[in-house]
This record gives structure tokens, C-alpha cells and sequence, in this order.
């Protein structure tokens, strides 16, 4: 039996084709390197043999602390992380990355739960892919991340920076969208990249509504595909709320609008404004 076509129950969807159609660097691109951590040997094989193919690097580990080892000793571009882990779970290692790094980060989890995916998001994972999935989706999704992210982002900040549109003031707050930076009061708040994206998207046109699955989209590529995948969405808004608005429970900055999405508040004049 093809490695692609492993029964559900090891945490797969049935696939055919092989390597046909794998997203992945383009010829030519330095190779980025992936961490894939899951206890489960034939997820792992399986995985290394499509991210291989599809022309990254990838290194492996089976429990939270050689997972926690490897990221030290290899700095990779994103890691793959399973939540079932023996000697410390996927969501312990991800709060312990996030208190050190911006790395991009995608949850695996045979736990369908909204909630268990509210509780990864909010730990500050990229992406969260539930069990059993296809090995082409998860090449997909890491493809996007990495295109949007770009390479080197292991460390607190981006190595790649994306030439912005210059500086808008908020209120207290100073957007900064060369930089990617947000101050208030002259102290950083410390965003991820996938955080400030949503701030620029919401700020870009002050006042529109922007629709969760447009949101979804323009962030992490994909379309929803059932309801639990805009839930995404509300999560990072909400921890973008807690860290932006002074009353999370009464934003003023990010306003929801029922049933649509969210806008950013339409200010008066002179309150967003350019700087040189």
C-alpha cells in the first residue's frame, strides 16, 4: 500500500497520485525547513516523503521535548505539530515557541472540537488542521504561509521585510507598515505576522466591512470550507482586540459587524493619518 494512502485511523485521508501537483518552493529557491512533530512513526513517514518532494527540508521528532531540542539546534521556517504528544502536549511546546518566536505554526489533531481549535489559535498557531486530512492540503497550507511569511521566521522578527504604504496613527496607536510595528506611547506591541496582516487588511480601507471567508482568504489562502474554519478568523480578532483595544469587551478600533464580518472604526478626520 502506497505511504499516501495509510488508513484513516493513523491521521490521513485517502490520496492518490503521488507527488503530482505538490505545492512547494519554486526551482531554483533555497530549501525551507520544516519540523514534523507527531508521535506516530507512519505519520511521520509519510510526511517527511511529501514535504521531501515537494523540495523542503524536513526534520522530525516524536515527543514535545525532542521537538523543543530540534527547533533550538535547526531554527527551521515552520513547524508541523501534532497536540497528542507524549512528555509535553503540541499545546505546551507552542506556548513555550511563542514566548521566544514568531515561527509560522500548524496544528494536527485528531480533536475536531471548535473549542480545541479556539484553544490552539489562541495560543498563537498559524493554522489548525483536524484529522484525518490529505497530505496535499497540508502542502497547500504551508505553502501559503511560507509565501506570506517568507523564510527565516524562527527568530522575533521577519528577515524579509514587505515594503508597506508608511505609517498611520490611531488614536494612541502608531502603525508602522514598513516596519510592521505597532506602538503605543512610544512601547511596541508585540504582534505576530499573521496578527498585524489582519491589522493591515482591516486598516487598509478605514470604515468597509471586510467578509470573514474574504479575511480568510487573503491570510491563509483557502476558502471556508465548513463554519468551523472562520472561526479562525474570530479568534484572531479577538486576540488582536486584546492587545490593541483598551475595553476588548467594547472595541473601538475593530468593530464587528453581524452575520458579515468586521471593520476597522471609521475615524474623524486627522485621527488616521499619514506620516512622513
Amino acid at each position: 500500500m502506497p505511504p499516501e494512502e495509510i488508513p484513516q485511523q493513523q491521521g490521513f485521508q485517502q490520496a492518490a497520485g503521488g507527488a503530482e501537483g505538490l505545492a512547494g518552493p519554486a526551482v531554483g529557491e533555497a530549501k525551507a525547513t520544516l519540523l514534523v512533530v507527531d508521535d506516530e512513526a507512519a505519520v511521520r513517514r509519510v510526511l517527511v516523503m511529501r514535504l521531501q518532494l515537494a523540495g523542503y527540508r524536513v526534520i522530525c521528532a516524536e515527543d514535545g521535548e525532542e521537538a523543543l531540542t530540534l527547533f533550538h539546534q535547526e531554527q527551521p521556517d515552520l513547524v508541523v505539530l501534532d497536540v497528542m504528544l507524549p512528555k509535553l502536549d503540541g499545546f505546551a511546546v507552542c506556548r513555550r515557541l511563542r514566548a521566544e518566536s514568531c515561527v509560522p505554526i500548524i496544528f494536527l489533531s485528531a480533536l475536531d472540537a471548535i473549542a480545541e481549535r479556539v484553544s490552539g489559535l489562541d495560543l498563537g498557531a498559524d493554522d489548525y488542521l483536524p484529522k484525518p486530512f490529505s497530505p496535499k492540503e497540508l502542502e497547500a497550507r504551508i505553502a501559503t504561509i511560507l509565501r506570506r511569511v517568507g523564510r527565516g521566521s524562527a527568530g522575533n522578527e521577519p528577515r524579509e521585510l514587505p515594503t508597506g504604504s508608511g505609517v498611520l496613527r490611531v488614536g494612541g496607536l502608531v502603525v508602522d507598515t514598513n516596519r510592521r510595528q505597532v506602538t503605543r506611547d512610544g512601547e511596541r506591541i508585540a504582534l505576530t505576522y499573521t496578527e498585524f496582516s489582519l491589522l493591515e487588511l482591516l486598516f487598509r480601507e478605514p470604515g468597509r466591512v471586510v467578509p470573514r471567508a474574504e479575511i480568510l482568504e487573503q491570510l491563509w489562502g483557502y476558502p471556508p470550507r465548513r463554519a468551523a474554519d472562520l472561526r479562525v478568523v474570530d479568534v484572531y480578532v479577538a486576540r488582536l482586540r486584546g492587545k490593541l483595544e483598551p475595553d476588548p469587551r467594547n472595541p473601538e478600533l475593530i468593530l464587528t459587524v453581524r452575520g458579515t464580518g468586521y471593520a476597522s472604526q471609521r475615524m474623524r478626520d486627522g485621527s488616521i493619518a499619514a506620516a512622513g
